[in-house]
């Protein structure tokens, strides 16, 4: 088991209505695109696939997609939408499971490569993935840019997210690398809100380069998002691209 925080029955239940936003076609669309591209005729393995909401409508799209998932409360939700043999998931850490076969693409999205809270299970990642790709594949993580300029002398926190419904903030501890979210979500109409946190070990695009040099993978591609924009100093997230030499 790695350190990696475990999702609960309540938090997978409730998982998909609180993130119909990054369900959208808006967002789901060249997110799909993306991946599908890189798969081309070959197999994916998605690490971390939680309920589905990538996994699923790629594999809809003819992509074979297989899964690993830490959480079973996830993979049981995942499991009402779509069979065992058609979108297979092995239960386990994405640091160190391994299943069968080899895949042209290994992908990791919407930050859950920090779910992995030190730099050691991090680089296992990079291995396990290349441990899965056949010379030529593709190894894809979308992770949000370190917010830090945001931080002044003095303060820890900075918000995500302030609405009506959610209000969402990161604490940060700069010595160990580590934030945690802090997310407060309007519960009905009674005015009260819901507390949830979880820990997160953020990484720069530098360190992960290195990481995929420890694990024998090169930089091919880094955007800024699953359109194609160029990522530059100002961007606030990334898809990077690592490829398994042949």
């Amino acid at each position: 088991m790695t350190s990696s925080e475990l999702w609960t029955r309540a938090t997978a239940d409730r998982y998909d209505a609180e993130e119909t936003e990054m369900s959208s076609a808006a967002v789901l669309g060249p997110t799909l695109a993306f991946l599908a591209e890189l798969a081309g005729d070959g197999r994916a393995l998605e690490f971390a696939i939680g309920t589905g909401r990538v996994g699923v409508p790629l594999r809809e799209r003819g992509v074979p997609v297989v899964g690993i998932e830490l959480s079973e409360h996830m993979a049981a939700v995942l499991r009402s939408k779509i069979d065992e043999d058609t979108l297979p998931v092995a239960i386990g850490d994405m640091a160190t499971t391994v299943v069968p076969g080899e895949f042209t693409l290994v992908y990791l999205v919407y930050n859950t490569i920090t779910n992995l809270l030190t730099q050691d299970e991090q680089v296992e990642c990079f291995r396990n993935a290349a441990r899965h790709l056949r010379p030529g594949g593709r190894f894809v993580i979308e992770l949000g840019v370190p917010p830090l300029r945001f931080l002044p002398p003095g303060q820890v926190a900075v918000p995500f997210d302030v609405s009506d419904q959610h209000l969402g903030f990161d604490t940060f501890d700069l010595v160990e690398q580590i934030l945690v979210s802090h997310h407060f979500t309007r519960d009905g109409d009674d005015g009260r809100y819901r507390r949830d946190n979880s820990r997160h070990r953020y990484a720069w695009p530098a360190e992960l380069d290195l990481m995929a040099r420890i694990a024998g993978l090169e930089l091919e591609r880094r955007v800024a998002d699953w359109d194609g924009t160029p990522f530059t100093q100002d961007s606030a997230k990334h898809i990077s691209v690592w490829r398994k030499p042949t």
